[in-house]
């Protein structure tokens, strides 16, 4: 334990939906949540706005549409929080060569080892220094913990949101942790909450009358140790400035539940491209293969395979998530499927590529037999579909009425049933290109009109989308529709929150992406390790 309070704590503030209040003018100071927008969606961050009507991180998105129907929800863009997190990090490390992220949003700072602070006045000085440059730099908020210890700097800067700053003097911590909830300690989650409860202790005060012997007579040697120790105050974890990945992966929730065997598979082959993106991008190649299945009922399946060495290929990885994937029973449905790599290293086994190049002819064969079974039940429908008779001029079918309409024309009720279902059938693909319609205009995501200029996507559907045209610093901006197919509407790259200065821009040092991200499931990254917020009061 150290002698002055040199560990520092940032955690900025609602940093999700305090984003894209500081990029959306009209959104200043009113209730914002951010997450996934389907039907099973969960909340991955709310705006202090939002969580006076009871909204939280991890509730789900219906419950908090009940709770506050008149909020602004939002798809996340995780493209804007890692360019801020960027700007954010690169501050700490002004600070510090010690210092250790956690997620987007969160790190330790050794304020010592970077020689920023060797007693309180001037550790104070250096917190309230350092959310002054974030403002500046960044135009968001965080609070500051300062303390003698990671778990202390946590609890401080915990206890200072939102926009503040605690410094907790050594020496007084047990006076400080005495009267908190036992919740309030690292490791303490409702579970073992409700054992202590049962035991007879909620407080951390009576964690420490209790004793360690106690504890671990309640939790076990490990658990009940650990929990003393930081019961009197006591935690000796260093900050570390780099930790060891141990996997990467990806996963999706689905808004319906998937049926179709090849759409399965397609979804698998996306994840294991996605996932192979972020394993190249950490500087990694990995052994294990890992593919995650929830079905319908809630059962979840993993299954993995391990390589003959470590690879980066997506060629490799997906040949592998497959064979993964065709020892999975789908019966019923797939509600949310994940592909991931563990067993990782820092180099590729060469020996892969041949098996690489296999893979590749492998995916090249199946899809050539995905595109022979569709041109065959396209020719079937043709077939049976009752199109009109030779001469007869009929124009292309564009609903079920039309399909009723040339049946009809053929002379017989089985034309007449048929072309209803081939009506039916391109009706659905009407509607389903409707669907990814909407899905390309994802609530929340930036938009370029090439006379109104820069906005955001207020919402979509029946093949209409409405946009605000607004920028960071501008007044609220005004509101306009377009057809979603509009050739003058384009999705665009976030604007930076402060404006970059000309000279900073011209040298290249922004953070900010020179490009579009794809585009991403409303579900993405609540699943995914650091990029979404925790659950906090």
């Amino acid at each position: 334990m150290r002698t002055a309070p040199t560990i520092l704590h940032l955690d900025m503030d609602a940093f999700f939906a305090a984003a894209e209040q500081a990029a959306k003018p009209s959104l200043r100071g009113k209730p914002v949540v951010v997450g996934g927008l389907g039907p099973r969606g969960v909340v991955a961050t709310a705006s202090y706005e939002a969580r006076r009507f009871g909204v939280h991180s991890a509730m789900p998105m219906a419950q908090a549409r009940r709770l506050a129907p008149n909020a602004a929800y939002l798809v996340p863009r995780f493209s804007l929080y890692r360019a801020v997190s960027e700007q954010v990090m690169e501050l700490l490390g002004r600070l510090s060569p010690l210092v250790e992220p956690l997620s987007l949003d969160e790190a330790f700072v050794d304020l010592e080892a970077g020689g920023s602070a060797d007693d309180s006045a001037s550790a104070r000085a250096a917190g309230e220094r350092l959310r002054g440059d974030i403002l500046a730099v960044t135009g968001l908020t965080g609070s500051v913990g300062l303390a003698g210890s990671k778990m202390l700097a946590k609890i401080a800067s915990e206890q200072a949101k939102p926009d503040g700053l605690l410094l907790i003097e050594p020496g007084t911590e047990r006076e400080l942790l005495g009267p908190m909830s036992v919740r309030t300690l690292p490791g303490v989650g409702p579970a073992t909450g409700e054992h202590l409860r049962r035991a007879g202790m909620t407080t951390v005060a009576e964690l420490a009358e209790a004793g360690e012997d106690e504890l671990v007579r309640l939790l076990g040697k490990a658990h009940g140790t650990s929990l003393f120790l930081m019961a009197m105050g006591y935690d000796d974890r260093p900050v570390v400035a780099e930790r060891d990945a141990k996997s990467v992966s990806v996963e999706d929730t689905f808004d319906v539940d998937l049926h179709d065997r090849v759409r399965v598979r397609i979804e698998v082959e996306r994840l294991a491209d996605r996932c192979v993106q972020r394993l190249r991008a950490s500087g990694h190649s990995g052994r294990t293969i890992v593919l995650k299945v929830r079905r319908y009922d809630f059962s979840t399946l993993t299954r993995s395979e391990t390589l003959r060495g470590p690879t980066d290929d997506p060629a490799v990885v997906r040949e592998a998530a497959g064979r993964l994937l065709e020892a999975v029973d789908t019966t019923g449905g797939v509600r949310l499927l994940g592909v991931g790599v563990t067993g990782l290293a820092d180099y590729t086994q060469e020996d892969l590529f041949a098996q690489a190049a296999a893979d590749e002819q492998a995916a090249a064969d199946q899809q050539a037999e995905r595109e022979a079974h569709e041109e065959a039940a396209e020719g079937e429908r043709e077939t049976h579909g009752a199109p009109a008779a030779a001469g007869s001029g009929a124009e292309p079918r564009t609903a079920a009425g039309a399909g009723v309409r040339a049946g009809a024309e053929a002379g017989a009720g089985a034309g007449v049933a048929a072309g209803a279902r081939a009506g039916a059938e391109v009706e659905a693909g009407g509607a389903e290109h409707e669907a990814l319609a909407a899905r390309r205009w994802a609530a929340g995501h930036d938009v370029r009109h090439a006379e109104y200029g820069a906005g955001w996507v207020q919402g979509s559907g029946l093949g209409r989308v409405t946009v605000r045209f607004e920028e960071p610093g501008s007044p609220p901006g005004r509101v306009r529709t377009f057809r979603v197919d509009d050739p003058d509407l384009e999705p665009s790259d976030p604007l930076p929150l402060v404006a970059v200065p000309a000279a900073v821009e011209s040298a290249g040092q922004s953070s900010w992406p020179a490009t579009r991200p794809k585009d991403r499931s409303p579900e993405e990254g609540a699943g995914v390790s650091g990029a979404s917020e925790r659950s906090r009061p």
